[in-house]
């Protein structure tokens, strides 16, 4: 891999870490395509309990897509560009393993809709988010203009769009961008410490409750009828059995994802 560092701890956690610090870690092909191949990879792998997604150094998470390939673009590669992009974001967004954006400063552009399409947001201090593409004449490619509303609502994220604004770390918790504000030192040990709470869990479980709750943006599904039916899948697992048994036992349960 050129573009992109992974190592999985003792955990199961698979860190992915956007490695071209000069350029801030711009979203270019070959670094989508890198990603996609290792998170395609990260689902695939039954060790990996777990993902966290970050940038290197301590400048930027992803501070925008490469704009030099987007000189001469046609209209069609421009669509054909967008929807690779939404494709891979989404494939993150319904990836059946808890993923967490580690946000180690700027998400602009491509780096704040990749950091959207991450199930949770974790950021450090010196964070800075924003949606610039309408300076360029543009506007999001990657879902943002989808996934924006969904976090902080219509008003809030036609504003934030069409203004190019650029929010700080803490205006992006209360607004319920990120889920939590921590020192950039402790931003990495923060996101292993919400995963260790979540891959003791059952995998089972854990992905039928990212399946529900994208139920929840999709029209044509009944998420009520999605949920009962995997409400009752549940109790045909081992990890059901499992479960109630340790809870009767008053012991913590040894869940096998079977």
């Amino acid at each position: 891999m050129k573009y992109l560092l992974k190592e999985v701890d003792d955990l199961g956690i698979l860190t992915l870490t956007i490695n071209q610090p000069k350029k801030l870690n711009a979203l270019s092909k070959p670094l989508l395509g890198e990603l996609d191949e290792l998170i395609t990879e990260g689902i695939g792998n039954d060790a990996v309990k777990g993902i966290i997604l970050t940038g290197a150094g301590d400048k930027a998470f992803v501070a925008g897509a490469d704009i030099s390939e987007f000189q001469g673009i046609s209209n069609e590669n421009a669509v054909a560009m967008a929807r690779n992009g939404q494709e891979l974001f989404r494939k993150i967004e319904c990836c059946p393993k808890p993923v967490i954006a580690a946000i180690n400063g700027f998400a602009l552009g491509g780096g704040c809709e990749l950091a959207m399409a991450c199930h949770m947001r974790i950021a450090s201090e010196a964070a800075i988010f924003g949606q610039p593409e309408v300076n360029l004449g543009l506007i999001p490619g990657y879902g943002g203009t989808q996934r924006l509303v969904q976090l902080i609502g219509k008003g809030r994220a036609i504003e934030f769009l069409m203004n190019a604004q650029m929010i700080k770390a803490d205006r992006a918790y209360e607004m319920g961008l990120v889920n939590h504000v921590v020192p950039a030192e402790e931003l990495l040990e923060k996101c292993k410490a919400v995963l260790k709470k979540m891959v003791n869990k059952s995998p089972l479980t854990l992905a039928k409750i990212v399946e529900c709750v994208d139920a929840v943006y999709d029209p044509k599904k009944d998420g009520y009828q999605i949920e009962a039916e995997a409400f009752g899948e549940c109790f045909g697992t081992e990890d059901y059995v499992e479960g109630v048994t340790a809870f009767l036992e008053k012991r913590k349960p040894q869940f096998t994802g079977k």
